[in-house]
């Protein structure tokens, strides 16, 4: 590491994942930039009717691969293994799909070209898609009249930019969702978040979600955003966490670090056992949590599993565990079209994120059904009260001009639920029983985001 601070859109929502993530993507082999391939998409389900002989129809899917920060090679990936499945399979509506890939290289520039070129190719849409910089491919995209279709909930502008169609919450559906459970099983909270605009609009959200549940707003502890520890702010979190508070329930330590959250989790891991080892004992209690983006399973695995830092911590996520049943299409895909590709981990939710856009697209593209699919057919079938089933991974989507959360800012968000999840044995599994979502529609409307 560095010490180096990385330029960021100051709309960015959700951090980063951790450097030892990047390695392992790394390690895996990154997917070279702005590859294309003629190629179809849809679900496990089978054909949706014809031969595939009908005009093949242009999406594309980038994402940062290959870069020194954050990576998501499996989301282009996953978008190619998927595509290859359907066209085998008829098609979709009898267009075969032309999917498009590109590199963003988590820079401004790298996102309007990849912009710029899937206007140049004639892309009707950018499908299951992660950049931090919206404010660099959403004007080219606008300008086309594409949309953008099932981003992974990064930026500020997916939720209120109208040619934008999320499939998830973001970070805002997370962190008060977390801050719901945590209400219910912590005592003190701490959130501990970086001292910077984007790491302004946290504490709000987490408290939102404490104060629904009866519970005291978490500590707020400003902590450099490209430090390389954390040993203050871990051993003035943990002092926090075991303060008493009138409660004798354990406190909890709330990491939002992005990239850098798992250098955190090294200086809390010390912190806590040298707590445990001297006279006052009990600290190692105290349990941490954080939300996807900070950590998946992918980081889990990264950072030792079960025997890594963060064995106990809860996390809440925008879908189902991975081990869910109702994966198995997404599954059944992979391994038939991505036998040996590391980028491909179903538990990675950009992986997952890709999966139900291009769900939705499908949806879109059977609408359509023998018409002309061009962009503007696709944002207007999109507009027209499509609603979209995803096999229960979220409810049924759609999205109307004015969603239930306009008043707060967030009128795209049409899938405001939550999963609560805790790290056992090394991997992420549902914290209750029945896999159940939370809706954060109402905790969202009570936070104080202005």
């Amino acid at each position: 590491m560095t010490g180096r601070r990385r330029p960021r859109s100051t709309r960015t929502l959700l951090p980063s994942l951790p450097r030892r993530v990047r390695r392992a993507a790394l390690s895996a082999g990154a997917l070279a930039a702005c590859l294309s391939l003629t190629a179809g998409c849809g679900t496990v389900l089978g054909a949706t009717g014809g031969s595939g002989d009908g005009a093949p129809v242009t999406v594309m899917t980038w994402a940062p691969q290959g870069t020194g920060a954050t990576n998501k090679p499996g989301m282009p990936a996953i978008a190619l293994a998927y595509a290859r499945w359907v066209n085998a399979h008829g098609g979709v509506a009898g267009h075969r799909l032309r999917v498009l890939t590109c590199n963003d290289h988590d820079n401004s520039v790298g996102a309007a070209a990849c912009a710029r070129r899937a206007v140049r190719e004639g892309a009707v849409a950018v499908v299951g898609s992660y950049s931090q910089y919206a404010d660099s491919y959403m004007a080219p995209l606008e300008s086309a009249g594409i949309a953008y279709l099932g981003g992974y909930g990064v930026t500020n502008d997916e939720f209120t930019n109208m040619y934008s169609y999320p499939v998830n919450g973001g970070q805002p559906a997370l962190l008060a969702g977390l801050g719901r459970a945590l209400a219910d099983t912590c005592g003190p909270v701490s959130l501990v978040r970086p001292d910077s605009i984007a790491g302004d609009e946290l504490p709000p959200l987490l408290d939102a979600g404490l104060k629904a549940g009866g519970h005291a707003p978490a500590a707020d502890q400003l902590a450099a955003e490209d430090a390389t520890e954390y040993d203050g702010q871990a051993r003035r979190a943990m002092r926090h966490a075991n303060s008493a508070n009138g409660t004798r329930k354990a406190g909890c330590v709330v990491p939002a670090l992005g990239d850098h959250t798992d250098t955190f989790m090294d200086s809390f891991r010390r912190a806590r056992d040298d707590a445990s080892a001297g006279p006052r004992q009990g600290s190692r209690a105290v349990r941490t949590a954080t939300v996807l983006g900070s950590v998946d399973q992918t980081v889990i695995n990264a950072t030792g599993g079960a025997s890594g830092p963060y064995e106990g911590a809860y996390v809440t996520g925008w879908y189902p565990v991975t081990s869910d049943a109702r994966w198995d299409p997404m599954k059944k895909v992979i391994s038939e079209e991505a036998f040996g590709d590391n980028r491909v981990d179903a538990g990675d939710a950009g992986v997952q994120t890709t999966w139900i856009a291009y769900t939705v697209l499908r949806a879109v593209l059977e609408r359509i059904g023998s018409g002309d699919v061009t962009a503007a057919a696709v944002r207007h079938t999109l507009d027209d009260g499509l609603k979209v089933s995803t096999g229960g991974l979220t409810p049924t989507l759609s999205w109307p001009f004015e969603g239930r959360l306009a008043t707060i800012g967030l009128s795209r968000l049409a899938n405001a639920e939550v999963t609560l999840q805790v790290v056992r044995d090394g991997r992420l599994v549902a914290a209750r029983d029945g896999h159940t979502a939370t809706d954060t529609t109402a905790v969202l409307r009570s936070a104080d985001l202005g």
